[in-house]
């Protein structure tokens, strides 16, 4: 990903970008392929099209990232349609499970209807109350449609376990909250790359027909970077947090060995996206007819 290019040399950012416009035969030696070769990855839909100077174009970094992608998926056996496919799908915003046929269409952005008898069932009844629905809708973890309360597939399932685990619905929702604020400063600090290194780059070219597109680009890939290193570091952290757990319980082998799970890593979230009409205004008779039952779809 662009940002990997960023970060090859941690303290010079900028001997390790590639030049910030190439030509196809410039492009050509970066990723060592034939100049035919990247025309017909282009022609077959596994490259964007170039900007074009008159009668010149001129391809960047983005094109660069794809082109060693597309290297990437073609060592691991993916054929040129399936891997024009998955690049398709994800520009609509499929995610690759669905391309793949894996567990449906949905993934964990998904928005998903929220059923009171499933609800029931998570959090005591004591709990369930208005207050809850309107903290949560506040968090943005719940949005009203027609009537009905939806939300992200991730925080569904999160929210089942946790629950399940008799944490306290108010004591999720404060987690919540407490680690949002965490990643809205890591956003913070990577759109801040982006603008710092990226951006003034792109800006002389403000009027390019495909600046947008290259824009999107770039950010699309500054957040799949943030993804990973966030995960990463999570990962981390959690053995980290796990060891001290266990020194402090007294769960470490007496004889000083490395205990299994210190090394199993912690599962990597798939990928998905998903949006749809939403009601921003939500009415306090909405609320009290979903907790009644009211409203309860059959199915």
């Amino acid at each position: 990903m662009t940002s990997r290019l960023l970060t090859a040399h941690a303290g010079d950012v900028s001997t390790s970008l590639p030049p910030a416009e190439l030509t196809v035969e410039q492009l050509a030696v970066e990723t060592g392929l034939p100049t035919s070769t990247i025309r017909m990855y282009q022609t077959k839909g596994l490259l964007h099209p170039p900007r074009r100077q008159g009668r010149t174009v001129r391809y960047d970094a983005t094109h660069l990232e794809r082109l060693r992608v597309v290297q990437r998926l073609q060592a691991r056996g993916f054929s040129l349609p399936a891997i024009a496919e998955l690049i398709q799908a994800r520009a609509r915003g499929a995610s690759v499970a669905a391309v793949l046929g894996l567990g449906g269409s949905a993934g964990p952005d998904d928005w998903v209807p929220v059923r009171l008898r499933e609800l029931s069932k998570m959090v005591p009844a004591r709990e369930l109350r208005p207050r809850l629905l309107r903290r949560a809708g506040q968090l943005g973890l719940v949005r009203w449609r027609r009537g009905r309360p939806h939300t992200r597939r991730w925080a569904w399932d999160s929210g089942s376990r946790l629950t399940h685990l008799d944490v306290p619905a108010d004591e999720v929702l404060d987690q919540f909250d407490r680690l949002r604020a965490k990643t809205d400063e890591i956003a913070a600090d990577f759109v801040g790359v982006f603008e710092r290194r990226l951006w003034p780059q792109m800006a002389g070219h403000a009027t390019a027909d495909d600046q947008l597109t290259r824009i999107r680009n770039l950010l699309t890939e500054l957040t799949e970077t943030a993804e990973e290193v966030v995960l990463g570091a999570l990962r981390e952290s959690i053995r980290d947090a796990a060891e001290e757990f266990a020194e402090r319980n007294d769960l470490i082998p007496a004889d000083g060995s490395e205990p299994a799970w210190a090394q199993d890593p912690v599962p990597v979230l798939a990928d998905g996206l998903g949006e749809g009409e939403t009601e921003t205004a939500v009415d306090e008779q909405a609320v009290q007819r979903f907790l009644d039952g009211v409203d309860e779809d059959p199915a």
